[in-house]
């Protein structure tokens, strides 16, 4: 009896402790994201080293669950060495951020290791709640990352307070990430043994969630150049950015009853979505109200989107922790590092329209998926 109600009570003391995980982990995502470029290129750094730095983290994400695939298993000790590793990593930004290339290295080792530690906790979180409550849960990191961009849009002086705030936000995600540990009851067998893991038999999928991130190339380095092109002033720019992360909030919190549907048409909705978003905006860039309704649609083409997936992926594979590391090093990882150059290529009047094309091949594969799912089962 004391051991059932343990494990009933098991969400409740879990939920807090993840959402603490979520804020700060996604709070440092923003401090290196929105100020960290900024930052560099006050220090002296030119835009094409601070592309190559920006490059390195998405290269990591991406290598390493191959790693994990044949030489290495994520258990709990690699996890907590990679937490570790994310606030060493943080720390020696601080001394080696006067030098180009000692400061790549250190960009390589916090970027392996902050691609270990989400898809660890993502299997806690996945396999302890319920759809609902994860939902729930995790707008904990948006508002982490939201958060931080308003207050250190404020307070920031010098490039280097952001390294400081960069390392103390690797600090609380170490702790808070620590602690979780224990609530980890998953698998631990290693990937090598399992014969039946295969990206193979479900290419179409990986095609797909790529592609999805190719398309966002153009939203994430050049939304704010493109409407600022459109004479948009930079404040309404930046509330338009925050109205998206309102609006992946509110869907997060209420996601759950979509999710207890069928997730593969959640996904090809929210895909057709997504190019719908970029139309509105190749169509129609200098409309404030149509650009605050494409915003909107980040609630679908993010939240609803991005839950959905890895709730999918947890219902295809065994090896549940090497999968998530797929996703992220799949999608974020190549994918975004291949919509960055990209998008960089082909900026100009025509760059959503191409993201909307984009997407809707992401939307194709996924029908080849279903289709060749169907003759899988």
């Amino acid at each position: 009896m004391k051991t059932l109600n343990q494990n009933l009570s098991t969400p409740t003391l879990l939920s807090p402790l993840l959402g603490a995980y979520y804020f700060f982990y996604f709070a440092l995502v923003g401090v290196y994201v929105i100020f960290l470029p900024k930052a560099l290129l006050d220090l002296g750094y030119s835009t094409v080293e601070v592309g190559i730095i920006y490059a390195a983290g998405p290269f990591m994400r991406f290598v390493l669950p191959f790693v994990f695939r044949h030489y290495l298993t994520l258990t709990p000790k690699i996890y907590l060495l990679s937490l570790l590793f994310t606030f060493i990593g943080s720390l020696l930004f601080i001394g080696t951020v006067e030098s180009f290339w000692i400061y790549l290295f250190s960009n390589l080792l916090f970027g392996a290791a902050m691609g270990v530690s989400l898809p660890y906790i993502e299997t806690i979180a996945l396999a302890t709640l319920s759809k609902s409550r994860y939902g729930k849960v995790r707008l904990w990191g948006s508002l982490g990352f939201m958060g931080i961009a308003l207050w250190l849009g404020k307070v920031l002086q010098t490039p280097y307070e952001v390294l400081y705030y960069l390392s103390a936000m690797a600090l609380f995600t170490f702790f808070f990430g620590a602690i979780l540990v224990k609530y980890d009851h998953t698998s631990h067998a290693s990937a090598q043994d399992d014969k039946h893991f295969s990206l193979s038999k479900y290419w179409a999928f990986w095609v797909s969630i790529f592609l999805m991130q190719v398309a966002f190339g153009g939203f994430y380095n050049f939304f704010t150049i493109y409407e600022t092109a459109q004479g948009i002033s930079l404040e309404m720019v930046s509330w338009m950015w925050s109205f998206g992360v309102i609006c992946e909030i509110v869907m997060l919190y209420f996601q759950g009853p979509l999710l207890q549907r069928n997730l593969l048409h959640i996904l090809q909705f929210a895909t057709l979505v997504t190019s719908l978003r970029w139309l509105l905006l190749y169509f129609f860039p200098d409309s404030v109200t149509l650009t605050f309704a494409s915003q909107s649609l980040h609630a679908i083409s993010f939240a609803l989107y991005h839950t959905a997936a890895i709730t999918y992926i947890f219902s295809l594979y065994t090896q549940k922790k090497l999968a998530q590391q797929f996703f992220l090093g799949i999608a974020f990882g190549l994918g975004g590092s291949v919509g960055a150059v990209l998008s960089g290529q082909v900026y100009g009047e025509k760059i959503f329209l191409i993201e909307a094309f984009i997407t809707f091949m992401a939307f194709l594969v996924l029908l080849i998926h279903q289709k060749r799912k169907g003759k899988l089962a």
